[in-house]
């Protein structure tokens, strides 16, 4: 196909955080071009931030039932193929259920939904219909949590036993509310959902362990806490784990960790050795033997495997941060889109971005921390299904 595909986009104005990272990742790989939006719930806003990103007014939309209805109507050598989602969790489901619907392929921001039950019925839109869906869990998308799933899952760590992976944040240490409009959903529960914390960066902790050990959860023992006062949804939590195959696991989050920015990490251990991956220090994997040196692998080397080659863009020594680990996710979306558009098959390694399956594996995992966080007796609860 020798175009680039044209892509909508619900949410993301002016003021927003993530509508910005969505659009410069998407561009990152020149495979994918913002031909029209809906950037806000209000008007005046969304036709301003339309027009600051150049677009013509007839593809600047004010609400995004109106950005469906009308891109459908248009010949299909102009309209979107697909639409990014970047709103708040409760405008996750209609739309990205109407998208389907009228035939669009769809990009939507973590986690999935604001309910468990609006999870299953739009994986199950997205099976029904057979249309692309992608979710963005972007710490997935930096090639050293690829070699690192690689060498897991071939067995290099013999059989797991352990996993820690922690995400502390300190920028919700005070309530930052009314000032700061980022912190403003997250902590009501009629725009988040049930969980703050566990729902904001715990299903981000909860995902990459489950990708890069190939291990799904089967129970949980939580603690959740509201540490800042007044606050209605969690602040901080800490999770114990049970996997399939008897691998155990111990998930921390936290977003009042003071002096904390965005310190996600992760230590795996087998029978054979462990290793550890830090976001903050995204170009190092450290792998750690019985008996041997630890061994110190560095993105870009001839020694990287294949699927972590194709997810590296710099030489090795240029840090290949957030926003690449981000557009990672877009391309793989995009090639794989370009080639189902052409009638081809899509290579392997371009299908190595999270679907629906895993937005609402991220919703069990909020549902049943939920229920098991604030019960005091500690039980263990198998994951909601």
């Amino acid at each position: 196909m020798r175009r680039k595909l044209r892509m909508g986009m619900i949410g993301g104005g002016k003021g927003s955080f993530i509508g910005a990272v969505h659009r410069i990742a998407a561009n990152l790989d020149g495979q994918i071009e913002l031909v029209c939006g809906c950037f806000s719930a209000s008007p005046e806003n969304s036709i301003e931030s339309g027009r600051a990103l150049f677009l013509p007014d007839n593809r600047i939309y004010t609400t995004w039932q109106e950005m469906i209805e009308k891109e459908s109507a248009l010949p299909e050598e102009i309209r979107m193929d697909f639409v990014a989602i970047v709103t708040p969790n409760h405008v996750h489901f209609a739309p990205a259920m109407m998208a389907l619907d009228y035939g669009f392929h769809v990009v939507l921001d973590k986690p999935m939904t604001f309910s468990l039950e609006e999870a299953y019925r739009l994986r199950d839109k997205v099976r029904e219909t057979g249309k692309l869906f992608a979710l963005t869990h972007t710490y997935t998308g930096y090639p050293m949590v690829k070699e690192a799933r690689l060498r897991v899952i071939r067995g290099d760590l013999g059989k797991i036993r352990r996993i820690y992976v922690e995400y502390p944040q300190g920028w919700l240490s005070e309530d930052v509310a009314k000032e700061n409009k980022q912190a403003a959903w997250r902590v009501d529960p009629n725009r988040s959902g049930k969980a703050g914390c566990m729902g904001d960066i715990g299903t981000h902790a909860f995902n990459l362990a489950e990708y890069i050990t190939g291990l799904k959860s089967t129970e949980l023992c939580a603690e959740l806490n509201r540490f800042v006062p007044n606050r209605l949804l969690d602040d901080d939590g800490a999770v114990m784990i049970r996997y399939e195959g008897g691998a155990r696991g111990m998930l921390v989050a936290s977003q009042i960790a003071a002096g904390e920015e965005n310190n996600l990490f992760i230590r795996i251990y087998g029978e054979k050795g462990g290793l550890e991956w830090h976001q903050q220090e995204p170009n190092t994997l450290l792998l750690k033997w019985l008996g041997k040196p630890v061994e110190i692998l560095r993105t870009a080397n001839g020694y990287m495997s294949s699927v972590a080659q194709h997810n590296t863009r710099t030489p090795g020594g240029h840090p290949e941060g957030y926003i690449e680990a981000f557009a990672n996710i877009y391309r793989n979306f995009a090639l794989t889109l370009q080639a189902i558009l052409s009638g081809n098959k899509p290579a392997p390694e371009c299908l190595d971005f999270p679907s629906a399956e895993e937005g609402v594996r991220g919703m069990q995992f909020i549902e049943t921390v939920v229920a098991a966080g604030y019960d005091d007796s500690r039980k263990w609860i198998k994951l909601i299904e």
